[in-house]
């Protein structure tokens, strides 16, 4: 069974090439708890992936990145009678920006009656985000359900707020995104999120605020300026990493997957957060969710450099 179990909605990518001088968009793979699980494969970890997918075309090609990657597909679950969610990606001088067509997805209609309990309780860490919960009323029921499971067995809870407000307005998003944090053993919020969820602006306050949730663990994301890591004891800024950024798409996914994975293969958290923003970083330097993300080898080397 997986070390680490990542549950959401995967999102075939088709992303904007604008270094090519036309409208090109390059097939990928999405969906940040996916790309999580991707990263933290590729770090070395065991990992599966609690999911469902539409019986067609993209879902195929998705069943074949995981088993391409090493990551567990024993429990995806096909659904003929619905669809596997896309999304696409443009650019512009303002940033990159995301259209979905998700409503309805295979993901969103999973319910905590398909949660796999046994896996969940042979995990060590057990990832979800606020996508996965966003995404439908039974997608948030399955996740407090595959909470409420990990806890039971002692297994790790992560949680990374990737706040979407296409999805839910913010009263549901804040009171259901804080609610699972209360429960979980990591939280991995981003700065931009946390301010709109918290109301406050001040990392040291919006790390006060999660840890006052009862999380014992906060890793807050800073972007280009790293990570401020903070427990009930101790805090520090552990420094981001300097690099030809083009594209951020799922660097914030990609720091939560090397993140664990290095947490559960021993690390202390500040050697893990060091780790991850180094992964993160080198996920910037090409386009799209997925091919970017460095291998184990390649995060090692940069760091030695």
């Amino acid at each position: 069974m997986p070390d680490i179990l990542c549950f959401g909605e995967p999102l075939l990518e088709f992303n904007q090439r604008p270094d090519t001088g036309a409208s090109l968009y390059l097939k990928g793979h999405g969906g940040d708890t996916s790309n999580a699980a991707i990263a933290a494969a590729r770090q070395g970890a065991s990992v599966g992936y609690v999911t469902g997918i539409g019986a067609d075309a993209f879902g195929e090609d998705f069943l074949s990145l995981w088993r391409a990657e090493g990551v567990d597909t024993a429990t995806v679950k096909i659904d003929p009678h619905a669809h596997t969610g896309i999304y696409f990606v443009t650019h512009t001088d303002k940033g990159h920006a995301f259209t979905y067509f998700r409503a309805g997805s295979a993901a969103s209609r999973l319910a905590p009656s398909d949660m796999p309990d046994a896996a969940i309780r042979s995990a060590k860490i057990f990832h979800l985000s606020g996508i996965s919960q966003a995404i439908s009323g039974t997608a948030a029921d399955a996740g407090f359900h595959a909470i409420d499971v990990a806890r039971a067995a002692g297994v790790r809870v992560s949680y990374d707020t990737n706040l979407r407000l296409r999805l839910w307005d913010a009263p549901r998003a804040r009171a259901v995104i804080h609610a699972a944090i209360a429960q979980a053993d990591i939280a991995l919020p981003s700065y931009d999120d946390a301010v709109t969820l918290t109301g406050l602006d001040q990392p040291d306050a919006i790390a006060d605020f999660y840890l006052r949730l009862g999380c014992p663990l906060v890793a807050l994301k800073l972007g280009k300026d790293g990570v401020l890591l903070a427990d009930q004891s101790s805090r520090e800024r552990v420094p981001g990493r300097v690099v030809n950024a083009v594209d951020a798409t799922g660097a914030g996914d990609t720091f939560a997957g090397a993140f664990l994975a290095r947490l559960v293969a021993g690390d202390a958290p500040r050697q893990a957060a060091a780790y991850a923003n180094a992964a993160a970083a080198l996920a910037t330097t090409g386009y799209g969710a997925v091919a970017p993300i460095p291998r184990g080898a390649q995060v090692r080397a940069f760091l030695a450099a």
